[in-house]
């Protein structure tokens, strides 16, 4: 502790400021996560409202002049290590948003609020003029944004920091084309290779014309009611905690909570079950880092997440490492195919949920190799877009141009091209590198985890999860915003951040998968 009463003092004055500041900022996402979930559509106006209300009070609380002198007066103090962190994430977060007038805040709020249903019906027609006139206002105001926090400086690299604020965009631009470079010859020998991988929800002729007698409708596909208790069972199976947390629906699976409140959404696609038992475990990664995070620090920066990268690299790790791997499939193929009806072999389901297509045209729905370059497409016009390099009214035609280059496929419509995603709509510009900084860094913690644990796929294979739970909240989770970034990931793995153990495993997993 502070060695004075009086820094003593002013320091717990201060962490309760910054304890209120995230109560409120926590009970926004609770707002949030209704209007994707629960909310009636004719809500909307007024959560527009009740959003930009809260997101005031935030900026407010965060721009304090009150919070500003505190911080000034703990420069000097005698503070521990962790009270350093503390005021180092808080000083960051207000000198930021000082620079940001209060009515943009609430401007960009109210923005986001009405630009969701917007995009939904864009999407649901097919029509980009539909979404094109929001998405300028979400453009301007996100460059407005950025020049409020620094004028002289990149407007891009500003909005990327707000997700990852310590790698740096010169990272995320190396490792983004690093993958490119490496990904695309290795995607191109597995699509010249002769192996196909197995496909057990494949409908035969006798499935087609209704005489197949498991649980599927006449025309070979699965009801949400039996994918729901699918995704439901994967989240026993991985150690779920439902009294902290549930599962719901939404049109984009996300998570959101705290370490007491961590909840996942999923989706359902009728013919393709895996879809939703990836994206429900991708989602139940990022609510266990959620929940792993110190409790008694609730409401300031040791209890928070460290950033996107970081909570990406749960999702991806527990998606992907586990998820996809073969130990899982000996463990979870009886209670997939109990759910089902079917009957295959935990080397097809392991098959299944690692099949390369690399004429897929959506993000979500991508494998490990060819999601990369969906990451690359998004970067790139947004990037343009913030910096005026690129204009809304040709999104789709460069979308799909960049879609031609990069996978060889070229969307029919809007909705399979640039209105797939939500992210723009909450104003979500700078997110997307985090995709795959979060992948590269799981690949960095798996390695590591192996190297301490031991046998990590007999683990995975006897459903003994408890081992794997408690390396990553040791490592990561517990110490929620200490570190920088790089810091993190040296105490973790012993050394900094590389796109090494990324590269190395889905070379050698991919090429053993298609014999290339």
């Amino acid at each position: 502790m502070a060695t004075t009463t009086e820094e003593s003092e002013t320091y717990e004055q201060f962490l309760e400021h910054v304890r209120q500041l995230h109560y409120v900022g926590d009970a926004g996402s609770v707002l949030q996560w209704d209007q994707q979930v629960m909310m009636p559509s004719g809500g909307t106006p007024a959560r527009a409202k009740q959003s930009s209300a809260l997101s005031t009070l935030h900026h407010d609380l965060l721009t304090d002049d009150q919070l500003g002198e505190w911080l000034d007066e703990l420069d000097d103090a005698d503070l521990d290590d962790e009270q350093e962190a503390v005021v180092r994430e808080v000083r960051r977060d207000h000198e930021r948003a000082v620079r940001v007038p209060s009515d943009l805040v609430e401007r960009i709020s109210e923005a986001s609020s009405n630009a969701l249903p917007v995009w939904e019906e864009a999407k649901a027609e097919d029509d980009f003029e539909l979404f094109a006139d929001t998405l300028e206002e979400m453009v301007e105001l996100r460059r407005e944004y950025a020049a409020a926090i620094d004028p002289d400086r990149d407007p891009y690299e500003v909005l990327f920091e707000e997700y990852e604020p310590y790698l740096g965009i010169d990272t995320a631009e190396r490792v983004l084309t690093r993958l490119r470079e490496e990904l695309v010859p290795l995607i191109d020998d597995i699509d010249d290779s002769d192996v196909t991988l197995a496909d057990p929800f494949e409908v035969s002729a006798s499935d087609a014309s209704g005489g197949s007698e498991d649980r599927r409708s006449s025309g070979g596909t699965y009801d949400d009611d039996t994918q729901h208790e699918l995704v439901e069972a994967a989240l026993d199976t991985l150690g779920y905690d439902w009294d902290h947390g549930r599962l719901d629906t939404a049109p984009h699976p996300f998570s959101t909570g705290t370490q007491f409140d961590a909840r996942v959404t999923t989706r359902f696609k009728p013919d393709d079950p895996m879809d939703a038992v990836g994206s429900t475990i991708h989602e139940f990664g990022h609510a266990t880092y959620t929940l792993g995070l110190p409790q008694e620090q609730y409401g300031t920066p040791l209890g928070d997440n460290r950033d996107l990268s970081v909570h990406e690299s749960q999702s991806r790790f527990w998606e992907n490492h586990v998820g996809r791997s073969r130990p899982f499939w000996d463990l979870f193929t009886k209670t997939a195919n109990d759910h089902l009806g079917t009957d295959a072999t935990p080397g097809e389901f392991y098959e299944a949920a690692n099949t390369v297509h690399s004429d897929n045209l959506i993000r979500v729905e991508a494998d490990e190799l060819t999601y990369h370059m969906h990451i690359v497409l998004r970067f790139e016009i947004e990037r343009d877009l913030i910096r005026g390099d690129l204009a809304v009214e040709d999104v789709p035609q460069v979308w799909n141009e960049k879609m031609e280059e990069y996978l060889g496929v070229r969307p029919d419509t809007d909705a399979e091209g640039c209105l797939q995603d939500i992210h723009w709509t909450n104003g979500a510009i700078g997110y997307f590198p985090t995709y795959t900084l979060g992948s590269v860094l799981a690949a960095q913690l798996d390695h590591h985890l192996r190297a301490d644990v031991g046998d990590v796929d007999g683990l995975v294979r006897d459903g003994e999860f408890d081992p794997i739970h408690d390396w990553l909240t040791e490592n990561v989770h517990r110490h929620g915003a200490r570190y920088e970034t790089d810091d993190l990931v040296r105490a973790a793995t012993g050394e900094s951040f590389t796109a090494d153990y990324f590269l190395d495993y889905v070379d050698e997993k991919y090429r053993d998968l298609y014999d290339c």
